[in-house]
C-alpha cells in the first residue's frame, strides 16, 4: 500500500490506497515570488523570516478566530491533521491515538477521513526527511521555527512531496491555515518556504540533502533514523541487500489485521463478514483495506480483536512448542499488557480447558488486559514480571518483552523520530532480567518463548544467546512452530519482516528447560 491520494483544490480526490509520491515538478511559483510574499509589510516581514513572538500575529482572544469563523467553509481533513500534529509535538501524545477520536468527535468520515489519516500518519512517518527540506527551504534549523508553524509546514511539505496533492492547493491551503491562526506575516514565512519546498521533487531533495553513504540514503528516502536504518542492516546479516525493501515496505501504511477469536468465530466467517480476506500465515488472520475496525460487529462484540498477524504467531509458536512430559495447562504471559496475546492464548487455553495467567504491573493498563480477556480462562495480576509472586512451576511462559519497538514503526508512526540508541542497553536489562524471572517460574521440561517487535540484534539473538550461556536451556528451532512460514532467517530463532510477511518485524525464540 502507497500513501493515499490527496486532494486537488477543486475536488476531493479518492481515498485508496493505490496513491504513489508525486512525480514531475510541481513549481507554484518563482523563489523571488516567494520572498516578495515573505517581505510584504514591515514587521510582518520580520516575523516571517524570524518566526518571531507567536503573540505579535494571534489575533484578540475574545474574538473568533478566522479559523473558527470559516465553520462549514474550513478544510475538516487538513485542520484534524494539523491538530494532531500539534498534539504529538506538544504532549509526545500517540498520533493512533489522538485521530481516532478526533475523526469520531467532529463526524469527519470517508474521503475526509482517509485523507485526514494518510496526512496525519505520514506526516509523522516522514518527519526527518521533511524538516530536513523545511530546513533547507527557510535558511535555518527547524529548532529555530515556532512550533505551531512548523506542524503547518510539515503537512504543507508532506503533500508537496509524497501525495498527489496539487501544489497550489498543498501550498494555499497551509496558508490559509497560517493565517486564520497567526495573521498574515506567518502566512507569508509558510507561503515562501512551501513555494521552494515545491520546486523540487521528493528525488532531487533526497539527491541533494541524503548523507552519502549507502545506508544514510536509504535512511533519508524512506524517512528512517540512520541509526534504526543501520540496525535493521544489521539484522538482515547477509540479506542485507534488501534494506531498501524493508525501509520502504516501513514507510507504507500497514493493512489492519484481525484475529478472530477460536471456538468463537473462523477465519474465513470473519472475512466473510468484514469483507477482508484471509491471512497467509495465521489461521487465525484475516486483512482489512482500512476503515474502522473498532466499529466493526465482530470487535465490538468482542469475538475478534485487532492483532498484527506476527504477534499472532508468536502466541501460536508458544502453543506448539513441544514440552517434555505433559502439558498440565498452566500457561503464562509474563508482559501481558495492552493484552492482544493473552486474550489469544486465554481462547486456546479455552478450548482444552486450561488457564492463563497474565502479569502487567501498570493498573491502567492491567485494565486492558482485563478487557481484552473478559469471558476467558485468564486471571491478571498486576505486578512486575522480575517478582511477580507467582508459584512456579508453569508449563509454558511467553515473556513479549518491553523493547525499542523498531519492528511496528509502520504502525506507531511518530515512534520512530522518539527513540534513540541510548534507550536500547536500559531495555536490554530489563530482557535479561524478565527471560529469568520466567526461568524461574518454568517447570523443568517447559517451554519459554521470548519475542521483541523489535529486530535489533542487542535485544534480540544476543539477550538470547547471552541467556543460554548462562541458564543451559534447550534452544529449539522456532521456524518448527511457524508452519508454512518462509524465509524466517537461519534459525534457530525466526525472524519475520514487513518487506517478507506482511507483519510487524517480530523476533521470537524458543526455549526448552532441561529436566536434569
Amino acid at each position: 500500500m502507497g500513501p493515499e491520494r490527496g486532494r486537488g483544490d477543486e475536488s476531493r480526490g479518492g481515498a485508496g490506497s493505490g496513491g504513489t509520491r508525486r512525480s514531475g515538478n510541481p513549481r507554484g511559483g518563482t523563489r523571488s515570488d516567494a520572498a516578495r510574499g515573505a517581505d510584504r509589510g514591515g514587521q510582518r516581514a520580520q516575523d516571517a523570516r524570524t518566526g518571531g513572538p507567536r503573540r505579535a500575529e494571534r489575533p484578540d482572544p475574545s474574538v473568533p478566530s478566522p479559523r473558527k469563523r470559516r465553520g462549514e467553509a474550513a478544510d475538516p481533513a487538513r485542520e484534524v491533521a494539523l491538530d494532531v500534529l500539534r498534539a504529538v509535538r506538544e504532549r509526545d501524545a500517540y498520533a493512533n491515538l489522538v485521530l481516532p477520536k478526533l475523526l469520531r468527535e467532529r463526524k469527519i468520515s470517508g474521503r475526509d477521513a482517509a485523507f485526514a489519516t494518510e496526512l496525519t500518519y505520514g506526516a509523522c512517518r516522514s518527519q526527518g526527511q521533511l524538516d530536513a527540506v523545511i530546513a533547507a527551504c527557510a535558511g535555518r534549523p527547524v529548532a529555530e521555527i515556532d512550533g505551531p508553524i512548523l506542524d503547518i509546514l510539515r503537512l504543507g511539505v508532506y503533500q508537496l512531496l509524497r501525495t498527489r496533492t496539487s501544489a497550489h492547493a498543498a501550498v494555499d491551503t497551509s496558508v490559509e491555515l497560517a493565517r486564520a491562526e497567526f495573521g498574515q506575516g506567518r502566512a507569508g514565512f509558510v507561503n515562501a518556504v512551501l513555494r521552494r519546498a515545491g520546486e523540487k521533487t521528493v528525488e532531487e531533495w533526497v539527491a541533494e540533502l541524503a548523507p552519502a553513504d549507502p545506508v544514510g540514503e536509504l535512511a533519508f528516502e524512506y524517512a528512517h533514523p540512520a541509526w534504526i536504518a543501520q540496525s535493521f542492516a544489521d539484522a538482515l546479516g547477509a540479506q542485507a541487500g534488501e534494506l531498501g525493501a524493508l525501509l520502504a515496505a516501513d514507510d507504507e501504511r500497514p493493512v489492519v489485521h484481525l484475529v478472530a477469536r477460536p471456538g468463537e468465530i473462523t477465519a474465513e466467517e470473519l472475512a466473510l463478514v468484514t469483507g477482508g480476506d484471509e491471512g497467509r500465515w495465521s489461521p487465525y488472520a484475516v486483512y482489512l483495506d482500512g476503515g474502522d475496525p473498532g466499529q466493526l460487529e465482530p470487535v465490538r462484540e468482542g469475538i475478534a480483536a485487532v492483532q498484527d498477524e506476527g504477534s499472532q504467531l508468536v502466541a501460536l509458536a508458544l502453543t506448539r512448542a513441544p514440552l517434555e512430559g505433559p502439558d498440565a495447562g498452566r500457561w503464562l504471559d509474563l508482559c501481558a499488557g495492552p493484552g492482544g496475546k493473552a486474550a489469544l492464548l486465554g481462547a486456546l487455553a479455552a478450548i482444552d480447558l486450561f488457564t492463563v495467567d497474565a502479569v502487567e504491573p501498570a493498573e491502567h493498563r492491567a485494565e486492558l488486559v482485563r478487557t481484552s480477556t473478559r469471558g476467558l480462562p485468564v486471571t491478571v495480576h498486576v505486578a512486575d514480571g522480575r517478582d511477580s509472586g507467582l508459584t512456579p512451576g508453569y508449563d509454558r511462559i511467553l515473556v513479549d518483552a518491553p523493547c525499542t519497538g523498531l519492528g511496528a514503526l509502520r504502525r506507531r508512526p511518530e515512534a520512530r523520530w522518539r527513540r534513540t540508541p541510548a534507550d536500547v542497553p536500559e531495555l536490554v536489562t530489563l530482557q535479561r532480567e524478565l527471560l529469568t524471572a520466567a526461568w524461574d517460574l518454568l517447570r523443568p521440561g517447559g517451554v519459554v518463548v521470548y519475542s521483541t517487535c523489535s529486530p535489533h540484534l542487542a535485544e534480540t539473538v544476543s539477550v538470547v544467546a547471552d541467556f543460554v550461556r548462562r541458564s543451559g536451556a534447550e534452544q529449539l528451532d522456532t521456524r518448527d512452530y511457524l508452519p508454512g512460514v518462509t524465509d524466517l532467517g537461519d534459525g534457530p530463532s525466526a525472524q519475520l519482516w514487513p518487506h517478507r510477511h506482511g507483519t510487524d518485524a517480530m523476533f521470537l525464540a524458543a526455549l526448552r528447560k532441561p529436566t536434569e
